[in-house]
């Protein structure tokens, strides 16, 4: 049973990979399918509002918790977490849902589980969406910021539980309220797997892996944000055979003026389709 109602206008669902259940939520019908993957200790739910847009537009379109995020299952081991397993996912997702082919999407943590998808089985994916990736750039930046979560959860458990307990008080309805208290429900030994496993394996594809990844991409950048640097997103345009880049005004545009963005997704969306 899901532990909560994450969307009136989308269908939610979950399946086992590997022994873990993971679960989603679909939005719109047809063969057109997009899949969206969230951010590091985000949920599926940041991707509503742009979900709702391109279903809207006749796609279906999936979004997925990830292990150890939102509603899917979060196992205490920091083994089960890394980037390249979250690929596996996302391409487990496209088994369960008898899904040949379809674009991929997503933001900082998720764009690079976009990426390792289209390297683990490019033949499964017409496009990826690569919004805010962390590649060598942020690396430092990333450390700096998630260690002391890190650390928290590790030495200082309770004050985990206790913001957790105080997020599970807010009442629900608000969409970016939400996001917010889902991303502070978090379980102190599974978030500390989680960081661990994440920080300490494979970050995203080498430059010469990505170099060799002919799936067509859209990749979105923005300015003054050191854990999702400018640089990281403009040279993976660079870097990818078959990139389109578009420089977002800033790191929250995509959230709270979204039109110019989701118009600009919703075209190569459809070119992917189209081709």
């Amino acid at each position: 049973m899901l532990t909560r109602p994450l969307e009136t206008t989308g269908l939610a669902a979950a399946f086992t990979f590997e022994g873990h259940r993971l679960c989603y939520t679909e939005f719109g019908t047809g063969d057109r399918v997009v899949v969206l993957a969230h951010g590091l200790m985000f949920t599926r739910r940041m991707h509503a509002p742009l979900a709702r847009e391109l279903a809207a537009e006749g796609f279906r379109v999936v979004t997925l918790d990830l292990l150890g995020h939102g509603d899917s299952d979060r196992p205490r081991e920091s083994w089960h977490y890394s980037i390249p397993a979250f690929g596996d996912q996302v391409l487990a997702l496209l088994d369960h849902l008898d899904v040949d082919r379809a674009v991929v999407g997503g933001t900082s943590l998720g764009a690079n589980v976009a990426l390792e998808a289209a390297v683990k089985a490019p033949e499964r994916l017409r496009g990826v969406v690569v919004e805010m990736p962390v590649l060598d750039n942020a690396i430092v930046a990333g450390l700096l910021a998630f260690t002391p979560l890190l650390f928290a959860a590790r030495f200082v458990p309770f004050g985990v539980q206790a913001v957790a307990k105080v997020a599970g008080l807010v009442p629900q309805g608000s969409q970016w309220v939400d996001v917010v208290t889902d991303t502070l429900d978090q379980r102190p030994a599974s978030m500390a797997a989680l960081l661990h496993g994440v920080f300490f394996g494979r970050i995203a594809p080498p430059r010469s892996v990505r170099k060799r990844i002919e799936v067509p991409a859209l990749v979105i950048g923005h300015q003054r944000d050191p854990v999702h640097p400018f640089g990281d997103a403009d040279t993976l345009a660079a870097d990818l055979p078959a990139a389109e880049f578009v420089q977002a005004r800033s790191p929250v545009e995509l959230r709270f003026d979204p039109q110019r963005l989701t118009a600009a997704i919703l075209d190569f969306v459809r070119r992917c389709y189209a081709a």
